[in-house]
């Protein structure tokens, strides 16, 4: 299995470049970075990883994900680089197809674009999102980003988003798309999201065994081959029980959870982590 990691970024912490570097030389294999625009004072939203617990003041600090990984690709020549995950109802789709196909063009085709449907529905409503049919908003904003990155000018007209047939360069390296992945917990409208537009799903916290194949059986009626599903746990604080179900389920990357903290905690952090490389 290859092992990433990702951590919180804020202002307050180790920078991506630094970070970035440390884990190449290390044996790591990639770099995650999560997004928030923002986060609204008065918030009713629960923080669903500790509902019952405040949210960590990181989350309010988040740089922003394309320029931190464009500064980790400038020194970098190996490890993976990705957004885990990118708010993309929050975006314009036009626009995040162009910084997409930019980061992996300048990396070297080494960007994986990890999306979610957030779970702050304060900040998505200041974006001016339907909270309701966020899911249907970041399909719609898929089929534009997969038209503007086909190699022949390609329309798409939609519910919510459109684009007329366009000249737009550079492509993803590897041609249709770069590497997509879905964030979130398990269930059929994630599953379908997974299944018509992405290589994979990246779970948090949930039982591999029971929801793997619910989604194999998704994948493989949406005609797709059984050997090209990736699955990558994210946010994993790793145990040698963990990491030993992880491979045992097929998982072909799991991305360890560092804290957001200074240089020297998350230095600590990565030598202590090292000893599940392979």
């Amino acid at each position: 299995m290859r092992i990433s990691a990702t951590l919180m970024v804020t202002d307050e912490t180790i920078a991506p470049a630094r970070l970035a570097r440390e884990l190449e030389e290390r044996g790591f294999d990639g770099l995650y970075l999560p997004e928030h625009t923002h986060i609204p004072v008065e918030r009713a939203t629960p923080f669903p990883y500790v509902p019952d617990g405040d949210l960590p003041t990181g989350y309010g600090r988040t740089l922003d994900p394309f320029v931190g990984l464009a500064q980790a690709a400038a020194v970098t020549s190996r490890i993976s680089l990705g957004t885990g995950v990118l708010l993309l109802a929050q975006h314009d789709p036009i626009t995040v197809a162009k910084q997409v196909a930019t980061l992996d063009h300048l990396s070297g085709g080494r960007f994986t674009l990890g999306i979610g449907f957030g779970w702050n529905k304060e900040e998505a409503v200041d974006h001016g999102v339907d909270w309701a049919r966020r899911r249907e908003v970041v399909l719609d904003q898929m089929r534009v980003m997969r038209a503007l990155w086909a190699a022949e000018p390609t329309s798409y007209e939609g519910e919510f988003h459109s684009v007329s047939a366009s000249f737009a360069f550079p492509k993803p390296v590897r041609g249709t798309s770069p590497r997509t992945l879905v964030g979130g917990g398990a269930g059929p409208k994630l599953f379908a999201h997974v299944a018509e537009y992405a290589d994979g799903w990246m779970p948090i916290g949930v039982d591999l065994k029971q929801a793997l194949p619910e989604l194999r059986a998704v994948w493989e009626e949406a005609g797709r081959s059984s050997d090209e599903l990736e699955v990558m746990p994210y946010s994993v604080q790793p145990t040698p029980e963990k990491m030993a179900h992880y491979e045992e389920v097929g998982a072909q990357e799991v991305v360890f959870m560092l804290p957001s903290a200074d240089e020297d905690q998350v230095l600590r952090a990565l030598d202590d982590l090292a000893r599940y490389l392979p």
